[in-house]
This record gives C-alpha cells, structure tokens and sequence, in this order.
C-alpha cells in the first residue's frame, strides 16, 4: 500500500493504539472486539466483533505502523509455535531490550535475568535436549551472583563481571512473577518457564548476537548456533519435535524438521532419530 493510497490516522487508530499498548500481546480474534467497540463509539452506530475483518486489521496495524515508526516502534507479529496462532505485539526497534527493563527492574535483577537466560539458552540446551526453558527450581537456584560470572552485554560482548550480591529466593520468585505478568516469559502448568513470543520479538538480535557464536569461514561447520532460525520464515524456532511435527525430505533430498509450520535442517537441529523435545514445558 502506498502513502497516498494509505488511510488517514483518526482517533479510531488512537484509541485501538492506546488499548494495544496497555496489552503485552494481542490476536486477531482479541482484538476485534476492541476495534469494534472503538468504530461502535467513534461513528454512532453499532459494529459487531464478527464485522472486522483481517483484512480491516491487518491495514489498521499498517497505517498505525507508518504513524509510530518516527518513535521507533513498531507493530510485529510471529506465529505462536505452540497455538499456530499469530501473536502480535508492539516492540521498541533501536533500544536495547534489556536497557528497557532496566528501567523498571533493579541492577540486580536484570544480572538475574541475564542468569536465567544463560541457563536457559546455554547450561539446559543441549544437543541432546534443545529445550529452551528452565523449570521453576533450576531458576531459582540461580538467585546468587556468582564471581566472575559471564555477562552477556550488547551485540554479544561477553564480559567478566564482579561479585554481584544477588537475590534472595522471595525476590527471585517475585521477579519471575513480574516477567510473566510483563509478558516477557510464560509459564506452563507444569512450572518450566519460557520466553514469550512478544520476547522472541523483541530480544530476537540480542539473542541472536549474544547466544551464536560469530560466522567463521574457516570454521562454519563446528559454529555454535544456540538460536535456530526456521529456514522458511525466519523466525527463531524454540519449539522442534520430531515426533509430534513428523519428518519430511526437502527438495535437494535432505533430511528436515517440521516446526511451527515450516522446517528446519537436520544439520541445524541436533536430535537423536528417536527423542522427541520434552513438550511438558510447553505454555498452556
């Protein structure tokens, strides 16, 4: 859609805007309601949820993207790879994702946070189980600073950082909390925790630069790559299953795992031909 052929921003596009940001996430089906109670008051007359179409939405989110783009922010969807369903979000473009939780969370919890992460991108993803979640007890367990501990920094700098005096197990708990209620992690019935697909959104360069090792043409092969990305979509894959997703050969006849409605190079997973990723973890 050109600018000239793009709607005006009215205050229906304001109040929806205003309803989005006070959400971490929302989907189509959440969000008709909200643009029909928006037309409903804004031209008098009466607009039924069933009445949006995706097509309405999907040029909502586009003339709002134009108008909050010199803020830089921007509207973003992914495709949840538990629901399939496509989750969208708004994210801050230039800022470091981290820096911005700095400023709601102390010094010491984001060094938890950054802990956490480690643990789950690192310490607990393996070749043998990618599971990109940690449960309950394995996060809690990290609420002490620990002496010359990694710091994943900006673009991937990894730094030595001194003593940090940590968190007590309360303020641990009550930190995973918020990061839940902040929509940055989700929870599953059975306690293991995972970054939410508005954090994947937001964090996928800083994950990508901190958590992947730098391309070496000498040494492509033996490169460390802890943050997949789907070969069809782009989008970084947290959810792989064999089993569950099933097998399938790509063109050049070479071996493929189907996630989250696309695939993924055997040669990029590490799997062994019979184990399935743990799927308890999984947000419900």
């Amino acid at each position: 859609m050109s600018q000239e052929d793009e709607e005006p921003y009215t205050n229906v596009h304001r109040a929806f805007l205003q309803a989005f940001l006070a959400r971490s996430t929302l989907t189509f089906d959440e969000a008709k309601p909200i643009l029909a109670a928006v037309l409903t008051a804004h031209e008098g007359r009466e607009t039924l949820p069933n009445d949006i179409t995706e097509s309405d939405f999907t040029t909502y989110i586009s003339t709002i993207n134009t108008s909050i783009s010199p803020f830089d922010f921007e509207i973003r969807s992914s495709l949840s790879q538990t629901t399939r369903e496509r989750i969208y979000a708004i994210v801050n473009t230039t800022s470091d994702p981290i820096t911005q939780l700095a400023t709601t969370h102390t010094a010491d919890e984001i060094a938890y946070l950054k802990r956490v992460l480690d643990a789950i991108f690192e310490t607990y993803n393996t070749d043998r189980h990618e599971v990109m979640a940690i449960t309950s007890m394995q996060a809690l367990r990290l609420h002490k600073g620990a002496s010359g501990a990694r710091d994943s920094g900006v673009g991937g700098d990894t730094q030595s950082t001194s003593t940090s005096a940590g968190l007590t197990m309360a303020q641990a708990e009550r930190m995973l909390k918020s990061l839940v209620d902040e929509g940055w992690f989700e929870l599953s019935r059975k306690g293991y925790y995972s970054l939410s697909p508005r954090a994947f959104m937001e964090l996928r360069g800083w994950l990508l630069d901190t958590y992947n090792e730098p391309m070496d043409e000498d040494e492509e092969a033996g490169r460390v790559e802890r943050i997949k990305l789907c070969r069809g979509c782009k989008e970084i894959v947290s959810v792989v299953s064999s089993i569950a997703r099933g097998r399938e050969r790509d063109r050049e006849g070479e071996m493929v795992l189907t996630t989250a409605g696309s695939t993924v190079s055997k040669s990029r997973v590490s799997m062994p031909p019979a184990l399935s990723l743990h799927k308890e973890y999984l947000p419900s």
